[in-house]
């Protein structure tokens, strides 16, 4: 199936507000168990690149409150939710959100311990730039995790997806999630990335009927 891209950023309040109303507690909890599980328990710090409205670091700062965390986005809407949600559970001296373009970071080579990475590469229309700049500011032996959509075989599978997985979502939040799957990338497109890249010792390999996850522990070589 062709990938038909979406907007890159999602920056509409309403858009924002309906994104975040999506129940993902369960993904975000998993994905926030399998990173913290891949890097050491000393103080480090960590990058969420399209962190969106920051549930994810939130959960993780929590489990690590050790840790420093950095969420970016292009979406200043989406960055108002994730400050207001952290002020709520007191994390502010843990977590920073930055507006910043995932494509062109402006942080110092080999300045982060973690990138994790939850549902932002569908978004970009060019992700090769994407992971060349988190490969250069990650240091030598930091640890990744990467996880999005997969774009299915075909519209029947994606059709099927959308029904099943959004039975007690609105008209607008189905359309989200169908257009998001059509418009993310195939596993063997990932892994290209990968390798384009000049990652080495990354795994890419389906997690779900849905999902494709890249990921490297702390301490591998790059």
């Amino acid at each position: 199936m062709e990938r038909i891209l979406e907007p890159e950023v999602m920056d509409t309040w309403e858009e924002s507000i309906a994104y975040d109303a999506m129940d993902f507690i369960e993904v975000n909890t998993a994905f926030a168990n399998d990173a913290i599980a891949l890097a050491p328990t000393q103080p480090i710090l960590v990058l969420d690149a399209g962190t969106g409205p920051g549930r994810i670091p939130t959960i993780m700062a929590q489990l690590r409150p050790q840790w420093q965390f950095i969420g970016v986005d292009l979406a200043a809407s989406m960055l108002q939710i994730a400050r207001q949600q952290v002020e709520q559970v007191n994390l502010q001296k843990q977590i920073r959100f930055e507006l910043v373009d995932v494509k062109n970071l402006p942080y110092k080579d080999g300045q982060f311990d973690l990138v994790v990475s939850n549902s932002l590469v569908h978004h970009l229309a060019e992700p090769l730039p994407f992971f060349q700049e988190i490969k250069r500011i990650l240091k030598p032996h930091g640890g990744i995790l990467i996880r999005d959509l997969f774009r299915p075989a075909d519209i029947e599978t994606l059709n099927a997806l959308v029904d099943s997985i959004t039975k007690d979502c609105d008209v607008r939040q189905k359309k989200l999630f169908g257009d998001s799957l059509q418009a993310a990338l195939t596993i063997d497109e990932v892994k290209d990335l990968i390798e384009q890249a000049g990652f080495q010792n990354v795994d890419v390999y389906q997690n779900s009927d849905r999902h494709w996850t890249a990921k490297r522990s702390w301490g591998a070589s790059t």
